[in-house]
């Protein structure tokens, strides 16, 4: 048998059997969601860490620091550690002015009690579990059939199967447990990576001469190119990043499980161990960069580098940490979707519960099978479409009373101005509109709800 195949399996009897070994099958829908609210800080955040760990963080993260050297790993790292540090106080407001709540959809229908801005909220988080949904599938598929020789579109199917098997057993507290176990895996395996390739890849000399990318250019902030990679990636990305979790029902979730007290800590210890990943895997880019090394497929190589550099084995660990990278975040969306249902029927059930689990995979799959759709582009676009939901958020976790009609303007505006723009940018390569499609996505939808809210607070006046 196929030693990648063998590696599928162990994932999917290690995650499947500690889940039914260490959690009991749920059957109603407010603990498959939630929980009892009261875990733990330590066991959430690892699950924080392994639920932020999306295609990218394992991909993009050694591929610019190979090809845009510590620019491109700077841009893509710190915005990525210091968005779940920003989100902190957000989580800890939300759990106190709703602490029997689910979702930010149900917070922002609660606040405001209307349902065009709680259904404006479902598009926006349920297009993003899609979106994320589909560019895991696409980015892990792509590397495991290359592999096993299994066709593409059979793969996505196998990974959705895997994730759907376990979570669907207790919701949430499924999805916690198996990210755990994934973080702690990622986390040894990354760091193992490192020592061994700093110490069999022409050790610190090499890694310096690395932080200037493939092309030896590239190492400064500020210097041309560093400016270049700011304008064209990291302005974007932060923007995408900064707004990341604050649009993602992954999150706000975890932020209802955790015990109410331990929020911060769940959230700060989950950034800082999230981050050990991305650079590790970075590190590796600059060592491929520092000693030579002329990839085949930038998008992958990380995986080439292992393949190269280390003993042959050393696939095997590399392969566990991808599939459980990609797969936390599945299992993690699986969860938000069937949170999203508690807004979406009156008499909910398990069984709409876990058909929304269901419907979520078969949209993913959809995306993921999309023609020469790839992973940077798909991670930028739902970057962005996160961003469309921020301001109005913030400020009514901040206090700020919007008219309801001004919320659900302002995201509009956002998706249908500052989307396409982007989306432009995206393909066609331009730095000035990626960067204006960004600022257009977050400023819109505050302005226009700000604007609203006055004007109609004029008119009522």
């Amino acid at each position: 048998m196929n030693y990648t195949l063998i590696v599928l399996l162990a994932y999917a009897v290690v995650m499947f059997g500690a889940t039914v070994l260490m959690t009991k099958k749920e059957g109603n829908v407010e603990r498959f969601c939630v929980g009892n609210r009261d875990i733990g800080w330590g066991i959430s955040a690892l699950s924080i860490a392994a639920t932020w760990i999306w295609a990218p963080a394992l991909f993009t993260s050694t591929e610019n620091a190979y090809t845009k050297g510590f620019a491109g790993l700077f841009w893509f790292l710190v915005p990525n550690v210091l968005c779940l540090i920003l989100f902190i106080p957000f989580a800890k407001r939300i759990r106190e002015e709703m602490p029997e709540g689910i979702t930010l959809s149900g917070y922002m229908h609660e606040k405001y009690r209307s349902g065009s801005v709680k259904n404006i909220y479902l598009l926006q988080l349920g297009a993003l579990s899609v979106l994320s949904t589909g560019v895991q599938l696409l980015a892990g598929s792509k590397i495991l059939s290359m592999l096993t020789g299994i066709p593409f579109t059979a793969m996505t199917v196998i990974m959705a199967a895997i994730a759907f098997s376990y979570s669907q057993f207790s919701g949430i507290r499924a999805s916690i447990l198996t990210d755990a176990i994934q973080m702690v895996f990622m986390l040894a395996a990354s760091i193992g990576f490192v020592a061994f390739g700093v110490k069999n890849g022409g050790e610190l000399e090499t890694l310096l001469t690395g932080l200037r990318g493939a092309t030896g250019d590239a190492g400064g902030l500020f210097s041309a190119s560093g400016l270049e990679i700011f304008l064209g990636f990291g302005l974007p990305t932060t923007i995408g990043l900064i707004s990341g979790p604050f649009g993602d029902q992954c999150f706000w979730q975890r932020a209802f499980c955790v015990k109410k007290d331990r929020i911060g800590r769940a959230f700060l210890v989950g950034a800082l161990l999230f981050g050990i990943v991305p650079l590790s895997m970075g590190i590796l880019g600059f060592i491929g960069a520092g000693m030579g090394y002329v990839a085949v497929d930038t998008g992958v190589v990380n995986f080439e580098l292992i393949s190269t550099l280390f003993p042959a084995w050393a696939v095997i660990p590399f392969l566990f940490m991808i599939i459980s990278g990609l797969l936390s975040t599945i299992d993690s969306n699986l969860c938000a979707v069937s949170s999203l249902t508690t807004d979406i029927f009156r008499k909910n059930t398990m069984g709409k519960t876990k058909l929304s689990m269901i419907l979520l995979l078969a949209a993913g799959i959809v995306v993921a099978n999309i023609p020469g759709l790839t992973v940077t582009h798909l991670f930028l676009m739902y970057g962005t479409l996160r961003a469309s939901t921020l301001l109005p958020t913030v400020l009514t976790l901040k206090g700020v009373r919007l008219a309801p009609q001004g919320i659900v303007a302002g995201v509009i505006s956002a998706m249908l101005i500052g989307l396409p723009v982007f989306g432009y940018g995206n393909i066609k390569g331009i730095a000035i509109c990626k960067t204006a499609g960004s600022l257009l996505t977050v400023i819109l939808s505050g302005a226009v709800a700000l604007a609203v809210t006055r004007k109609r607070g004029e008119d009522h006046g």
